[in-house]
């Protein structure tokens, strides 16, 4: 009975975890639009130096600005991969119904030369 009890447990504080996540990340504009996720991502880099140099000093670790990493610099359009993988797909649907009938044939001559 206790093992199931620890497991369910664990399962509801896992669960919680990852709903808290999700509402984090949709309060803060992160599974909205490109142009929201954006501006989630600049409030970012200009709020965790701040806020990290504040903890360590709390915590009376000494850490050096050049210590810390510096933010990457992102060059990537999500929109532009999103589209460039719509238009994939779609060329590819449109294409197979002729692909389709080109297979057919194809495996029609195989199967009458393998009766000859």
């Amino acid at each position: 009975l206790n093992c199931c009890a620890f497991n369910s447990f664990r399962f509801l504080v896992k669960g919680g975890l990852a709903g808290a996540a999700v509402y984090v990340a949709y309060d803060q504009g992160l599974l909205g639009s490109g142009r929201e996720g954006a501006e989630a991502l600049k409030k970012a880099q200009e709020t965790l130096p701040p806020a990290i140099q504040e903890w360590t000093d709390y915590l009376g670790w000494e850490v050096r600005a050049a210590q810390l990493p510096s933010t990457p610099k992102i060059d990537f359009s999500l929109s532009a991969s999103w589209n460039k993988g719509v238009h994939t797909v779609m060329s590819a649907l449109s294409a197979a119904p002729s692909r389709a009938c080109e297979y057919t044939v194809e495996g029609w001559k195989y199967v009458k030369d393998l009766v000859k």
